[in-house]
């Protein structure tokens, strides 16, 4: 172990920075005379910062000597050269290099106490108004109590993340709330990991009975497993649960949540023969969605005049005969306020939203598309040959004091007449929600998916529950089509519905398997196929290749693949720029996914013609090139490409290898299923079903015949407690 050492010194410019979590990568001139770079948590550093750190050198095998800190104290700088310093690089918000000069040469050293005590005093610089000057004192005001309460939680070894909307409830006071009752964190809106806010509530003296240690519990509880895809918990297994985790008795538990949902704070119903416990969120959620698919289920409509003879317009136009499953969806769809479609590959199901869209236009109606994801939208757009959006856009996005909302609501809907929506079986109950309360009363609504692929990664099961509620007017395909047939893809896809197994004899013309026993041999095998044998035997280029993998980091998962695929495909070279990041490199020329939505990140057109706003969680794109002198680097997905700041980097990761969760919604045409050893909670038939049907020329499997038989027979990984279909019965019943 490296003997611990202490840094004094400047700090000379800050290299990277996670706003999140406080991580940061600093350059250091020391006091005796040598610089260095130094990584830790250091929330909100800035050029000119006097610094002392305890730590320890490292070698980094890219970067080479780092200095590792582990406690870290700051103090503002104190000359005039170091407060300008400070200023120029952004140090309080609002004040750029030319107005940092001004203020110094106005104010010299007391120019930080000025900012801090007496911020009206700068309205004696030209341009800056009274506003502005209080703008300016606030910002800096925050700013370190914002700083201090991320060093709090750091130090207290809890997320860093939680700082900002701890300092927007309680202000300079978080610390002091946090220190009456850590626990509180374990509730909503926080919803903190249970175990890290115990052991610091642990040492600062709450006994292990404590009332908020046990309330804290509960709501963990629902937390974790809403994060599963969980709606609510039977009472009686909440309780269990919560006493379990506790190490103390059922009785303890069932009183404080006895008194939780007394207060409001929690949601009881009776569910079937279970009595269903809520977050108020997800209770809100699940029994407006019920209540609104039921009013707009109910509405009268009138048939379509001639939609028979309007459908056959379409299938001219479109050069198809609709086969009589096909035709009755259309049908539907053109009778009542909702429809519901569902169906495995090769079912027609893209074929049939062509023909609902053409008999819609023909009748004059505002059609609006949409899909859970980007590239599910624009998959559906290509296929229907116009616009569809994500279902965010669609409602667009907005921000006030508590978060994110959309401008599409109940008080400002949509103006289409019919939405169709795809892949529904990636919808949470808290987006259908908010789509189902922006939907005019007078419009159709048209839900498309595949009821047997993963449910969403949110709370909620919303396809399936529709289907096996019975309760709204549905379509189920069942045939495969000629073409369909044959696709080897396509037949095994419906084999492992059926929970039949698969022919692994390598006889079919776009299916293969190729048996690895082991991980280190699976995953050259993957990185040959990438590289080598597809490119050279097969023709496709490694961007027509998808590695996906039910993991990310047990077996062969996608942080492994992608290291050894970066290495194999874009390794580093002479002038080829990258940037570290957490965990992984970003190199000019990788494959990268974004990881989440972000609205605001504006993007361009390759033609220049159109700029717009979002880049969404999915997105995959080449990341062109790394700019250190701009901190900025352009990243291009498909025909759009968009500048990111180096610290919206750490929205992207790597993405020559996927989880299958990360791959729904889109399609490859060759996809390479690492299909190794992993946890048992995602070795089930529904993600091998994802994974095979992501695939539209080839797909090779490569692992393990134990592992395909095991997910093919698990079933049943994916229910989740959900009230949905049990309300739209109950609602159904009621207006007989």
């Amino acid at each position: 172990m490296p003997e611990m050492k202490e840094l004094c010194g400047v700090i000379s410019s800050v290299v990277y920075a996670n706003e999140e979590n406080g991580y940061t990568v600093l350059e250091v001139d020391c006091d005796d005379g040598l610089s260095i770079t130094l990584v830790g948590t250091v929330p909100m550093a800035a050029p000119g910062e006097h610094i002392r750190a305890e730590g320890r050198i490292t070698v980094h095998p890219s970067y080479g000597p780092q200095f590792q800190a582990d406690r870290v104290e700051r103090t503002l700088p104190d000359t005039a050269a170091g407060i300008l310093k400070y200023l120029a690089f952004g140090g309080v918000k609002g004040i750029g290099p030319a107005t940092a000069q001004k203020i110094v040469a106005k104010f010299g050293e007391r120019s930080l106490e000025i900012i801090r005590t007496e911020p009206l005093r700068l309205t004696a610089i030209g341009g800056i108004t009274e506003k502005r000057a209080r703008a300016i004192g606030a910002a800096f005001t925050s700013r370190f109590a914002l700083r201090a309460l991320i060093e709090f939680l750091s130090k207290c070894g809890l997320d860093t993340a939680l700082a900002a909307g701890l300092y927007k409830k309680f202000g300079e006071a978080a610390p002091d709330r946090l220190c009456e009752n850590p626990y509180m964190l374990c509730e909503e809106p926080w919803n903190s990991d249970f175990f890290q806010v115990d052991r610091l509530a642990g040492e600062m003296g709450f006994a292990p009975d404590c009332y908020e240690r046990v309330v804290a519990a509960v709501f963990f509880e629902l937390s974790f497993n809403a994060g599963e895809g969980h709606c609510f918990l039977p009472r009686e297994k909440l309780v269990d649960a919560a006493a379990q985790l506790l190490g103390l008795s059922v009785d303890i538990a069932a009183e404080a949540l006895e008194d939780l949902i007394s207060d409001g704070r929690l949601r009881c119903e009776p569910m079937g023969k279970v009595e269903a416990v809520y977050l108020p969120a997800l209770y809100e959620a699940e029994t407006f969605c019920a209540q609104r698919l039921a009013f707009l289920a109910g509405r009268k409509f009138r048939d379509i005049p001639n939609a028979e003879a309007l459908l056959g317009l379409a299938e001219k136009r479109l050069g198809l005969t609709y086969a009589s499953k096909q035709r009755e969806a259309v049908l539907t769809a053109a009778s009542g306020g909702i429809t519901v479609l569902t169906g495995g590959p090769g079912t027609g199901k893209t074929t049939i939203i062509q023909a609902m869209l053409a008999l819609f236009q023909y009748t004059g109606s505002e059609v609006a598309l949409a899909a859970p994801t980007g590239r599910a939208a624009k998959r559906l757009g290509e296929v229907c040959g116009r616009e569809a959006r994500t279902i965010h856009r669609l409602l667009e996005v907005t921000y006030d004091e508590a978060g994110l909302k959309f401008i599409h609501n109940e008080k400002n809907p949509l103006t289409a007449d019919v939405i169709i929506v795809d892949e529904m079986s990636m919808v949470d109950v808290g987006l259908f929600a908010a789509l189902l309360s922006a939907i005019k009363n007078s419009a159709r609504l048209i839900l498309v998916g595949d009821a047997d692929q993963l449910p969403s990664v949110g709370p909620g099961s919303i396809l399936r529950d529709i289907l096996d509620s019975g309760a709204l007017p549905s379509v189920r395909l069942t045939e495969i089509f000629r073409q369909a047939q044959e696709s080897a893809i396509v037949i095994n896809a419906h084999r492992i519905n059926r929970g039949e197994e698969l022919p692994l004899d390598n006889k079919q013309t776009d299916f293969f398997f190729l048996r690895r026993n082991d991980t280190d041999s699976a995953l050259q095998t993957v990185v040959d196929l990438v590289r080598e044998r597809l490119p050279r035997r097969m023709g496709f280029d490694p961007t027509q290749i998808q590695v996906l993998s039910p993991a990310r980091k047990s077996g062969v998962g996608t942080f492994g693949l992608n290291a050894a695929l970066q290495e194999a495909l874009n390794p580093p070279a002479k002038g080829k720029k990258e940037r570290q990041m957490a965990g992984y490199i970003l190199r000019e020329g990788d494959r990268v996914m974004q990881v989440q939505n972000n609205y605001d990140l504006e993007w361009t057109r390759a033609d220049g013609s159109e700029t717009g706003l979002g880049v969404f969680n999915g997105d995959i794109g080449i990341l062109r090139s790394i700019s250190p002198a701009t901190e900025s680097a352009t990243v291009v997905f498909d025909d759009r490409e968009a500048v990111y700041d180096f610290e919206t980097l750490r929205q992207l990761e790597l993405a020559y290898a996927a989880t299958v969760h990360k791959s729904q919604g889109s399609e490859f045409p060759v996809v390479v299923l690492a299909a190794c050893m992993g946890p048992s909670r995602l070795l089930y038939r529904s993600l091998l079903y994802t994974a095979v049907t992501r695939a539209k020329k080839l797909l090779i499997i490569v692992g393990r015949e134990e592992v395909l038989r095991t997910m093919i027979a698990s079933v049943g990984h994916e229910r989740r407690y959900s009230g949905l279909k049990l309300r739209l019965r109950r609602l159904t019943e009621e207006k007989l």
